[in-house]
């Protein structure tokens, strides 16, 4: 089974943090990051779409995506 995460945050080094956390986890980043501005904090938002494959684990929507 293959899982999906978008992470988001401030563009920030605490974002690309979490990014590479989720790739030494295991996770492979997925398309290109994305780029928006926050018009009421005035800051860019950043996203990044990662999955990873799960093994032999049905799916459960209760479980945190995390946990798989």
């Amino acid at each position: 089974m293959l899982i999906y995460r978008f992470l988001t945050g401030a563009d920030d080094a605490a974002f690309c943090h979490r990014v590479t956390k989720a790739l030494s986890e295991g996770w492979q980043l997925h398309g290109s990051p994305s780029y928006a501005y926050d018009a009421s904090t005035k800051t860019m938002k950043a996203g990044q779409a990662v999955t990873r494959v799960a093994k032999d684990q049905p799916y459960d929507p209760d479980k945190k995506l995390v946990d798989f």
